[in-house]
């Protein structure tokens, strides 16, 4: 099943209490609460202001690299997953794409480390599916989910992508979580909104759906941030989940 919610990140000029209202309004049912504005490490206040919204807990979306970041920081992101209740922590493979990072070790050594310890926390680690990464390519992604035993992933389209390479991902990868959006071929400069790209999303998320496991379809990235570009992707994608 389809859980459709949003990336609270999408609304960083927002509270915590008004991307709930705004999300309910909308019909979602999940958040992904965003570790750098809504839900910092160790701010066990903002996570109780989150679980107050009714809203399911999709995950933490945690700005953690694995591989450069202080692994004392992992520590304080998983404490504040936990008081979430979060099923999921979204972290970075690294900060360089699969063909500048010659030496994968770093990174892996970093998200095995990881993933042992959220399992001791009751989550699991996902990996976010981004240029400039380890999981920049399908190809990559697919050879690190291999080096490191446990780690899950998510999937975004690239600006552009065709449906079929978008489907084919999908079905290889098999996400636990999909970022959605529309752009254009100028990538994050090129927003439109989500229903522009019903080629792609349609049979994205009838693939994402297929084997019928709950993965989240969350929000992201609306034209000009704008809450009224929000309810009319919301109302797109909640047409889509429900076929």
């Amino acid at each position: 099943m389809l859980i459709p919610g949003l990336v609270s990140v999408t609304f960083r000029q927002l509270s915590v209490e008004e991307i709930g209202e705004l999300a309910l309004e909308c019909g979602l049912q999940a958040v992904e609460w965003g570790g750098d504005v809504h839900v910092p490490p160790g701010d066990f206040a903002a996570a109780r202001r989150a679980l107050d919204t009714g809203l399911k807990v999709a995950a933490y979306g945690s700005y953690y690299r694995a591989g450069v970041s202080d692994r004392g920081e992992l520590a304080a992101i998983l404490e504040t997953a936990a008081e979430l209740d979060a099923p999921l922590v979204r972290v970075w493979a690294g900060t360089s794409g699969s063909a500048e990072c010659p030496d994968r070790g770093p990174v892996i050594e970093a998200l095995q480390h990881a993933v042992e310890h959220a399992d001791a926390m009751g989550t699991r680690i996902a990996l976010e599916y981004h240029r400039n990464t380890l999981t920049d390519t399908l190809e990559s992604a697919v050879q690190l989910l291999d080096e490191v035993d446990g780690v899950v992933p998510y999937w975004q389209p690239s600006g552009g992508q065709d449906v079929f390479s978008a489907v084919h991902e999908v079905r290889t990868l098999e996400p636990v979580t999909a970022h959605v959006f529309s752009w254009g071929p100028g990538g994050y400069q090129d927003r439109l909104p989500l229903a522009a790209r019903r080629d792609l999303w349609k049979p994205v998320l009838t693939e994402l759906a297929r084997d019928g496991i709950d993965r989240n379809a969350l929000l992201e990235f609306v034209i000009d941030d704008s809450p009224e570009q929000f309810r009319e992707d919301a109302k797109t994608l909640l047409s889509y989940v429900k076929g």
